[in-house]
């Protein structure tokens, strides 16, 4: 498989980056507050003029938006009997970004920052759920896009406008007031690590399954 060997190391970075800054955060939490109070003083900066867009945007990867995308798309592929391509999606946003990501939420238990919240979050901060679902939706999207558009300028457009919207989901959680940056780049990591060590089993799972599925076919006829 083509590249197998960097989406592995690079999945593998991302997830000590994880594991790292998860550390931080269970152990000696005070060593981010440098970074997380600067990073998000920075970014409230236009605090409240862009109140009303960031609180419309949020909802592009809230746990609902994900699921009925995820869902749609899945289908979408299903029909276009791409299989694999919908389980992974599925796998993706159901199980890591959905149950995964809650669970791990549960290990750290951190508490939301202390600032006013632009809108209601029950759950603990660490990792970010919004990040790891954005990353998992968006991302999975991305590293799909090529199968389905052929056109290379028009598939790399749109392939960098998904990776900001991703990065504007981030920084929505900081402006709200919801989330530690470090809450962001902990669930970036943790999405981003998924998917780069998963693309590998992705595509020996598709290229497996699609040359049985043509072996039958000939048999057939």
């Amino acid at each position: 498989m083509k590249h197998k060997n960097y989406y592995q190391f690079a999945g593998a970075f991302f997830l000590l980056l994880f594991i790292f800054i998860g550390a931080i955060v269970k152990f000696s939490p005070a060593l981010l507050n440098s970074f997380d109070q600067s990073i998000t003083a920075f970014i409230r900066t236009p605090y409240p003029e862009l109140n009303q867009f960031f609180i419309w945007y949020t909802k592009l990867a809230n746990p609902m938006t994900v699921a009925a995308l995820a869902v749609i798309l899945a289908g979408v592929m299903a029909v276009k009997k791409y299989y694999i391509e919908a389980f992974w999606l599925l796998l993706n946003t159901g199980f890591t970004a959905g149950i995964l990501n809650s669970l791990i939420k549960l290990f750290f238990m951190r508490e939301r920052p202390t600032l006013e919240h632009l809108v209601v979050e029950h759950s603990y901060s660490f990792p970010s759920g919004h990040s790891t679902g954005s990353m998992l939706l968006y991302g999975t999207i991305i590293m799909l896009l090529p199968l389905f558009i052929k056109k290379k300028t028009l598939c790399r457009v749109l392939q960098l406008l998904l990776g900001i919207g991703i990065l504007f989901i981030g920084i929505s959680r900081i402006y709200l007031g919801v989330h530690f940056p470090s809450d962001i780049v902990g669930g970036f990591c943790f999405g981003l690590s998924w998917l780069l060590l998963t693309y590998p089993l992705y595509q020996k799972t598709q290229l497996s399954w699609y040359s049985k599925h043509k072996h039958s076919k000939k048999e057939e006829s």
